[in-house]
């Protein structure tokens, strides 16, 4: 597996200002401790409210920290997820990523983690998914629909079934969101770390035992300057009409 730098053409793509925003969206670990105005932080939302919701449920909530007191008291625990992660996954590079471009990005990691508490703003999706409201009608009629093998194979991954619609309610919201943080010059990168002890961050936020978190997006000013990513050619992944 080869990467390669994309830097976007904007005539090319024919999407000017979308086009040249993805294509300089690089996770930005280095925040200023400067304050994000409130008006600004409104609009990440909002971005991420406009985002696609799967069946339009629109179920999600934002929890959006800038009280220092409180960063401080999250700052412990974000160290030991990314503890955890740094001797585990993110103990060697990803195949393709030579090592000196995966000891910057280590280093960013180590950097954001070292001073967490000076987070400006941190922005935490969580969503409540509906109980489904199936009946034996229904349910009889999607047996059918799928078949034996269909059906069986539907019961044994309803878990992952789940968690993808769940996904697929959030995500697109976050996307819309990080895309919104480039667009206004913030810097922001999405993670998921904090899973591994979410129970300790929902207390700590308050967040009510039925919902469920996401992410914890960190946004600041950038320390640093924003430029072109590195990704997989677009030769390389596509499989036409069929693998």
């Amino acid at each position: 597996m080869t990467m390669e730098t994309v830097q976007a053409d904007p005539s090319a793509l024919g999407g000017p200002a979308l086009f040249d925003t993805m294509s300089t969206m690089r996770a930005m670990r280095r925040l200023k401790p400067d304050a994000v105005p409130q008006e600004l932080v409104e609009q990440l939302i909002q971005a991420a409210v406009w985002g696609p919701s799967g069946g339009n449920m629109q179920c999600y909530e934002y929890v959006v920290v800038t009280d220092r007191q409180v960063m401080a008291r999250l700052a412990p625990l974000w160290k030991r997820c990314v503890d955890a992660y740094l001797a585990t996954t993110g103990k060697y590079a990803p195949e393709g990523m030579d090592e000196a471009a995966y000891g910057r990005m280590v280093a960013a990691i180590e950097y954001q983690r070292d001073h967490f508490a000076d987070t400006p703003a941190l922005i935490v999706p969580c969503y409540r998914f509906p109980e489904p409201r199936l009946d034996e009608e229904g349910l009889a009629a999607s047996a059918r629909a799928l078949g034996p093998a269909g059906t069986e194979h539907m019961m044994t991954t309803q878990t992952r079934f789940q968690a993808l619609a769940e996904g697929s309610c959030v995500y697109p919201g976050v996307q819309n969101l990080l895309l919104a943080a480039r667009g206004l010059g913030l810097a922001a990168n999405i993670t998921i770390w904090h899973l591994m002890l979410e129970q300790e961050w929902k207390k700590e936020l308050g967040i009510p035992e039925d919902m469920a978190t996401f992410a914890a997006v960190p946004v600041g000013w950038p320390a640093g300057n924003f430029g072109p990513v590195r990704r997989r050619p677009v030769a390389d992944v596509i499989h036409r009409d069929r693998w």
